[in-house]
């Protein structure tokens, strides 16, 4: 479930609990909303924790040796490479 699932649960949910004023026999149309508006909130909740794994944020990884092994699907990779010669005089 992403953000805008989340999103538009929440606010079906808002709508069931405050603003729809029928009834209907067998089902509490205000219950439905406030388990769908806890169902969204735990979505959005999830979906802000596992960004970063699939790409939401930016991770630079710096290898100081060359042998940096195969970079996961979903992180751009920054390699550094360092020269220990001293700069060349002038």
């Amino acid at each position: 479930m992403g953000l805008g699932v989340s999103l538009f649960l929440i606010a079906v949910g808002a709508i069931l609990t405050w603003a729809v004023t029928a009834t209907a026999s067998g089902i509490d149309v205000q219950a439905v909303g406030v388990i769908l508006m806890i169902v969204g909130l735990l979505g959005f909740v999830l979906s802000l924790l596992f960004w970063s794994s699939w790409g939401g944020f930016h991770r630079s990884v710096v290898y100081h040796d060359g042998a940096a092994p195969a970079p996961r699907r979903g992180y751009r990779r920054t390699v550094v490479e360092h020269d220990d010669a001293a700069p060349p005089a002038l």
